[in-house]
């Protein structure tokens, strides 16, 4: 580890490049957390199964790149039409059941049930095999070869931010966004107004698995994925709602490159089969600070 720390200190030019890597790849770690705090600010429920939903979208792209011959980037609205309708189709069928429960607990299992049977379904469909779909769009050198950057990633980034303005747009602008912030804000006082409620929940929820997909679909064009690695963005993302908070839509995208850029060096100096590792730890420290912060407040107030 050490020497791994001293590698980085005699080549800055190394640790730029680590830097770098993880602010473009963080947008797309901010664009699957805008949709997780989406759902959690507006029908105050975690979804569990947010991995999962970019683990589908992935395979799907990879599915019509290499079955269909369909470039993976314009697979992209094709990912965001079908995660969305699945979105709905889950909401209808189970997330709708569970609004309106006091204990928090009871989503978060729900949710869980949902990733796990995800998995095995994703598992029984696409085999358990890693997989990726290379673009093949060539690389930036930059600095007479000491900095190398993949196009797909720059690509990537544009993308996560292009997407992610419209929706902050439409959120703040349209009238579907009022709607929304309306039922976030006092759900009861809009449902009075005219607001259809439901049917602003089955679209934010279908919203999110459509910024899931498009998540994945960017995902498994630069790295590789498999049934069973939707976990990690999961905690990701609900690692940088946590930081950033609700409804913060700067916040979540600084926290989105910050968190990566950290994970790219720590993985370096301790290892890259101990990254996901560093993501729970640093997890569970978050949520000690927020918590004894939350002890202290309650305390003085008392």
């Amino acid at each position: 580890m050490i020497t791994y720390l001293k590698i980085l200190i005699e080549s800055p030019e190394f640790l730029a490049q680590l830097l770098i890597n993880g602010f473009l790849i963080g947008a797309i770690f901010a664009l699957i957390a805008y949709g997780l705090a989406l759902i959690w600010g507006v029908m105050d429920i975690i979804n569990f199964a947010q991995g999962e939903l970019v683990i589908f979208g992935g395979y799907i792209t990879y599915t019509l790149f290499y079955q269909f011959g369909i470039h993976p980037i314009l697979t992209i609205p094709i990912v965001a039409v079908v995660l969305y309708a699945y979105g709905w189709a889950i909401y209808k069928t189970i997330i709708y059941r569970l609004l309106g429960q006091k204990d928090i607990f009871i989503t978060i299992l729900a949710t869980f049930g949902i990733a796990i049977l995800m998995q095995q379904l994703m598992q029984a469909i696409f085999g358990p095999d890693v997989v990726t779909a290379n673009p093949e769009l060539g690389m930036q050198v930059l600095f007479d070869g000491k900095i190398i950057i993949a196009n797909i990633q720059i690509i990537s980034f544009l993308i996560s931010l292009c997407v992610g303005t419209i929706l902050f747009i439409v959120m703040r602008y349209s009238r579907f966004g009022q709607a929304i912030r309306a039922t976030s804000q006092n759900s009861r006082a809009a449902r009075i107004l005219g607001i259809d409620i439901d049917k602003v929940y089955a679209n934010t929820f279908a919203i999110n698995a459509a910024l899931c997909g498009i998540g994945g679909s960017l995902v498994v064009m630069i790295w590789t994925i498999h049934p069973f690695i939707g976990l990690v963005y999961t905690f990701r993302s609900f690692m940088i709602v946590i930081l950033a908070g609700l409804g913060n839509f700067a916040g979540i995208i600084f926290a989105g490159m910050g968190v990566s850029a950290l994970e790219n060096v720590v993985g370096f100096i301790i290892g890259a089969e101990f990254q996901a590792a560093f993501i729970f730890c640093l997890l569970v420290i978050i949520l000690i600070v927020r918590s004894a912060r939350a002890r202290k407040k309650r305390e003085y107030i008392a």
